[in-house]
């Protein structure tokens, strides 16, 4: 059982930065594709960076130049790094993993950018 645990969510100013983690259990990391997904309240949950097994990385348009996605399968870990934060950016982010058609989601972590 693939477990994912977020961490580094909190309350910042615009402008601000925030580095997420996420660490995965199991076996498979270095050849899972890994994923930060954000949901706001109201809003479905979107993408926002994945990075592939061979590290090929995709960011969504609104977070390209400030956010950068980077994982370490020696520690089984991904990590966002967010830069110039907008109020926009707040909401709940989720990891995700995908390895051979299994997805598995962490239990989010709260990000809130106060203008």
């Amino acid at each position: 059982q693939v477990r994912l645990v977020e961490s580094g969510g909190g309350l910042v100013q615009a402008g601000g930065s925030l580095r997420l983690s996420c660490a995965a259990s199991g076996s498979t990391f270095s050849i899972a594709t890994m994923g930060w997904y954000r949901q706001a309240p109201g809003n479905q949950r979107e993408l926002v960076a994945s990075i592939t097994s061979n590290f090929r990385i995709n960011y969504a348009d609104s977070v390209k130049g400030r956010f950068t996605i980077s994982r370490d399968n020696a520690k089984n870990t991904v990590y966002l790094q967010m830069n110039s934060l907008k109020p926009e950016d707040t909401g709940v982010y989720y990891c995700k993993r995908t390895f051979s058609q299994i997805v598995n989601w962490g239990q989010g972590t709260q990000v809130t950018v106060s203008s």
